[in-house]
């Protein structure tokens, strides 16, 4: 049931869920910005935030999607695949941990901004720590076992092929079934979050402003304002 049924459970609810989302709840489809009520603390949390998550994500696609053998192929011994997935893994997890923590922070202490956040946007936060927190302790502790010469399952065995073979439809549930604890445990509370999206804050991701590379400038000009245009006297240079 968790590792063979409850993955296409989540994608039904993140795919279906989205699109009830959009077509239902357009104007709702917004992340409710804040940054009226506060902008100090804004400033410094969202960049870490963001910027925090999308090396996190590039992490994912890296050790989820990229087989063990292409990174042998390439020269990159196991060794060396961890200690870069410890350094960047940790730099990421801290990094998108303390974000979080100064947002939800800053929704505490300010008046304004508390008023504004719903219980749902309470349980995104509560489960969204949750998974930073639990993927940094896995990655740690792996790293960890690596390390210091302990047994340990890789996850590149386990978690990697299953979550591969959940978009082949023949989720090989042996493999996960196999993994660590903590992995498991994680992946669980990945699971939870992805289920959410649609329904909370987070689907503002579906909406990147990719359109801007490519909208034409948007060209500003001036105007004066007198009694009678007709009359005013033409000025040198830009209108």
């Amino acid at each position: 049931m968790l590792w063979g049924a409850l993955p296409y459970v989540v994608l039904a609810l993140l795919i279906g869920g989205t699109v009830w989302r959009y077509h239902y709840d357009r104007f709702g489809w917004t992340t409710r910005s804040s940054q009226l009520y506060e902008s100090r603390l804004l400033r410094i949390a969202s960049p870490v935030f963001h910027y925090g998550l999308l090396l996190v994500i590039v992490g994912h696609v890296v050790g989820l999607l990229i087989p063990k053998e292409w990174t042998a192929a390439l020269g990159i011994t196991s060794t060396a695949y961890h200690a870069m997935a410890l350094v960047l893994g940790t730099i990421a997890g801290v990094a998108t941990l303390g974000g979080v923590a100064l947002l939800i922070y800053r929704r505490r202490v300010n008046g304004p901004v508390f008023s504004v956040t719903t219980r749902n946007d309470k349980l995104m936060y509560l489960v969204l720590v949750l998974a930073l927190v639990t993927g940094l302790a896995t990655t740690l502790l792996a790293a960890g076992a690596e390390f210091t010469g302990r047994e340990t399952v890789d996850y590149r065995e386990t978690v990697s092929p299953w979550f591969r073979s959940i978009f082949y439809l023949t989720p090989d549930v042996s493999a996960m079934a196999a993994a660590s604890l903590g992995f498991k445990i994680h992946v669980l509370v990945g699971l939870a979050l992805f289920a959410l999206v649609p329904f909370t804050r987070l689907v503002h991701a579906f909406s990147a402003p990719v359109g801007y590379l490519f909208r034409p400038y948007i060209v500003y000009r001036s105007r004066v304002h007198t009694p009678d245009r007709r009359t005013r006297a033409t000025e040198r240079g830009w209108g």
